[in-house]
């Protein structure tokens, strides 16, 4: 800055006036620079307080996610693991060769759960860590906050991998899970229904509630049921071993089974006639359509069930 405008005629008063400019000169210069430290100090606190995580307001917390992916593994997976093969059984609801079938073909479908390194050049969570973070939320029911004690896994991060980890099920194994009885199928039904002592039935058929906890409050009170809370009904026709054939899923719980049976697209099809083909014989007369039986009397729809079934 320059506040220097011309000279005087006095010399004394010329340098008078040059020290007092002077002055003005460095209080300025110090009042900018106070409030440039100010607002670089500023900027610094807000930049920190606001951005120490991939969520605003966040902090980093160092999961030391390597080892408890390394745990993970000599508890369950190692060729000697910590806990037996019942453990496993009990606490992933399933077998140890079958859980890693299932992580394989959902590793090959979706790189989500491919194991990547971030932009700081540090590997990423382990595939075994998304995945067994997902199956514990369906085995147990647990919210995604539980699975970061154990597998060191961040809740967003937990579900995100349970939703791509059921989209990568569906698409991989709906075609063959998820599908109607082909002709070999049914003469294998058939077959093991007579010899149960129900020629002709196709499978067990029921309705079941599933509690929705989560439930929007202004829709809880369509959905609520018998027991007060609300819930979604699932329709469900499965075999001896537990293959399901058929499933019907997200009624409201305010409805019954009748309601849920006469919605249900299984019983529509029968009715226009549209039914695996199936041929027994009851009492002497022949069939050609099968039937599925409830553990309620359903006679009145036209269809044998036994009452104590």
């Amino acid at each position: 800055m320059n506040f220097n405008y011309g000279s005087s005629s006095s010399s004394s008063s010329s340098s008078s006036d040059n020290e007092y400019f002077d002055g003005l000169q460095n209080q300025v210069v110090a009042q900018i620079m106070a409030n440039t430290e100010f607002l670089v100090s500023q900027n610094q606190y807000n930049s920190e307080s606001s951005h120490r995580g991939s969520i605003p307001g966040h902090i980093v917390i160092n999961r030391d996610r390597e080892n408890a992916a390394r745990n993970l593994f000599n508890d369950y997976f190692a060729e000697n693991p910590l806990f037996p093969e019942t453990m496993f059984r009990r606490r992933f609801r399933m077998s140890r060769p079958l859980f890693l079938r299932i992580q394989d073909a959902v590793q090959r479908h979706d790189n989500y759960f491919v194991q990547r390194r971030d932009g700081l050049g540090r590997l990423g969570l382990f595939p075994l860590q998304k995945i067994t973070a997902a199956f514990r939320m369906l085995a147990y029911g647990s919210p995604a906050d539980a699975t970061d004690e154990y597998i060191k896994i961040g809740e967003s991060t937990a579900i995100e991998s349970l939703k791509r980890f059921c989209r990568a099920v569906v698409e991989i194994f709906g075609s063959r899970y998820l599908r109607a009885p082909d002709a070999n199928d049914v003469a294998r039904l058939l077959r093991i229904g007579e010899t149960r002592g129900f020629p002709g039935m196709l499978g067990s058929l029921d309705c079941m509630h599933w509690k929705w906890k989560n439930c929007p409050t202004a829709w809880g009170g369509q959905y609520a049921g018998r027991s007060g809370s609300p819930t979604i009904i699932l329709e469900a026709v499965a075999d001896y071993d537990l293959w399901i054939w058929h499933a019907y899923f997200g009624l409201p719980g305010s409805n019954n089974d009748i309601n849920v049976l006469e919605a249900s697209h299984l019983f529509s099809n029968l009715v226009e006639g549209i039914a695996p083909p199936a041929n027994y014989v009851i009492n002497g007369k022949s069939y050609d359509m099968g039937y599925y039986l409830r553990r309620r009397d359903i006679s009145k729809m036209g269809y044998p069930c036994s009452n104590n079934s």
